[in-house]
Parts: C-alpha cells; structure tokens; sequence
C-alpha cells in the first residue's frame, strides 16, 4: 500500500509539471496569463465540485468564519501566484518558471518564522543562502553578470515563489478542520470568483468555446489540476508530508523536461546547477521537518 501511496504522489507533481504544456497553448490562442489563471481556476472548480459532489458530498461543507482563510488561499494565493507564474512562462520559459516558483518552500520557512514561531535552524540558513546562489545560476547573474531574462521576469518568477507558499501559511489554519480537497476546491471556486469580474473573460467566448481551446483548458483544469491534487492527496493518506514534498520535486523535473523536449529550450551548465541548488534548497527545508517529528515520535 505504501508503494502504491508513493506512486500516488509522484503521480500528482508529474501531473502539475505537465502544466506548462497546456499553458503554452493557449497562448497560442490570444489568451493573457491572467485569463489563462482564470480558464485554470474556473475549470478546475467545476470539476472538482462535480467530483466530491458525486464522491464525498461533505468535503463541500465549510464554515463560514474560516472564509478569510479560503480568501487567503484562493485569491492572495492560488491566483497570484498562477498569474506570476504564467507570466514568466509567457516572458521566458517553463524551464526558468518552474526553477523560480520552486523558490516557494524556503520562503515557508521564512514566514513560518514570524507566523508560528518554528525555529529558524542551521538547515533552513544552508537552504536559503542555496536557493540565492541557485537562483543566482538560474538568472544567469552567475558567473558572468549577464541575466537571461528581464528583471521584471525575474522578479515575478520568485513573486511566484512567494505567493505560492502563502498556501501553505494560510491553508495552515484550516488544515486541521478541513481535508485537503475542501480547501483545493474553496481556493479554487474563490478564486475564479475574483477573477471572472476582473478579465471578463466571457467577452472571449467565440475563441474560447472552439474545440483546440476547451481542450487545452479542460486539460489544464483536469490533468494538471484536478487529478494532480487526487493523486497528491490520496498518497498523504499513507504518506507523512515531508516525505510526500520530497517526492514532489518531481514536478520541476517533468516541467523542464516538457520544455527542452515539446519547446526546444536551451539550459546551460550553469543554469543547470541554478536548478541542483534550488532543488536542493527544498529538500533541506523539507528533510529538518522529517527529522524533527522523527525524533519527537522518539521522544514519545
């Protein structure tokens, strides 16, 4: 059972790495990030009502002074952090969006400091100072001083990063209250609710109701959504988190290969090493959690 779990959640992040092929597609139809966010979002919350409408109907019961929270997640979160995210993807690469976002887990450490107080310990220093130099490679800022992309790019590129781990900060208040599908699918429904008002997307429906559109966007919504986070969240049943967050760096690994195979990307040696440093980052931060509740069980 427990290889089935870990093949859950390699499955889940290979689904998310996928989202960088669907994204670019509709590209090619005129859609901006913000609207392609917003096609993700809407899908994905149709879906996924559908889904535990039919599976487990009370996952779809919330309370509604935990809604801030759910804000938090949906629109100060899963948007943002998609629009920045999509954005660099449309300015640069899938390879260089994917490195950035992954920024995401060091800065939960850092929040996590001011928020819940967690230790900052010699693990998380190692992992921040790598995911600077990491970057730094990544950008092309190392060695030669000279970047690969604007500094705007880049500046949303780790802008991703950050609101991508806002998710975990806000998500943390209501983890123990919800299961993990209920505050996917609420950030979800949130979140397309913000969004639909602001890109007026419906003024697009001629292209958006032809078949090449509705496919990518269903298949952004379902295969790089909606089943990533079922195969992410069945695993966890069976598998601790930190475990699970080390299996998921099979994401940006699936994403890069997309974009050197489907889009002919070039990385460098260096850029190489940008990625080995930030993926390294991430499994400091994650394997001290591990460690950690390794000894408290001990302890007990």
């Amino acid at each position: 059972m427990k290889n089935i779990a870990y093949l859950s959640i390699i499955a889940g992040a290979a689904l998310w790495g996928t989202t960088g092929l669907f994204v670019t597609r509709l590209y090619d139809y005129s859609f901006t990030p913000l609207e392609v966010v917003t096609i993700r979002l809407s899908f994905a919350a149709i879906l996924l009502i559908l889904y535990l409408a039919i599976v487990k109907p009370s996952y779809l019961l919330i309370k509604l002074r935990d809604l801030p929270f759910f804000i938090g997640t949906g629109i100060v979160s899963i948007a943002f952090f998609n629009y920045f995210f999509f954005t660099v993807m449309e300015q640069a690469s899938i390879s260089l969006a994917v490195v950035l976002l992954y920024t995401g887990p060091v800065f939960v450490a850092i929040i996590s400091r001011f928020t819940f107080k967690e230790a900052f310990t010699r693990n998380k220093t190692i992992a921040l100072v790598l995911m600077f130099i990491g970057c730094a490679f990544t950008v092309g800022l190392l060695p030669t001083g000279s970047l690969n992309a604007s500094m705007m790019t880049i500046l949303f590129g780790i802008a991703s990063g950050f609101f991508y781990a806002l998710y975990s900060i806000f998500g943390k208040y209501v983890s123990g209250r919800y299961h993990a599908l209920t505050i996917t699918v609420y950030s979800m429904i949130i979140g397309s609710a913000f969004l639909l008002p602001v890109t007026q997307i419906w003024q697009k429906a001629d292209v958006l109701l032809t078949a090449p559109v509705l496919a990518n966007g269903v298949s952004l919504a379902f295969f790089a959504t909606v089943l990533a986070y079922v195969f992410y969240t069945t695993g966890l049943k069976t598998v601790e988190s930190s475990r699970a967050a080390i299996l998921s760096t099979i994401e940006p690994v699936v994403a890069i290969i997309i974009g050197l195979l489907v889009f002919q990307e070039i990385i460098s040696f260096w850029q190489f090493m940008g990625i080995v440093a930030i993926l390294g980052s991430v499994l400091l931060t994650v394997e001290r959690r591990a460690t950690r509740r390794y000894q408290q069980a001990k302890a007990g």
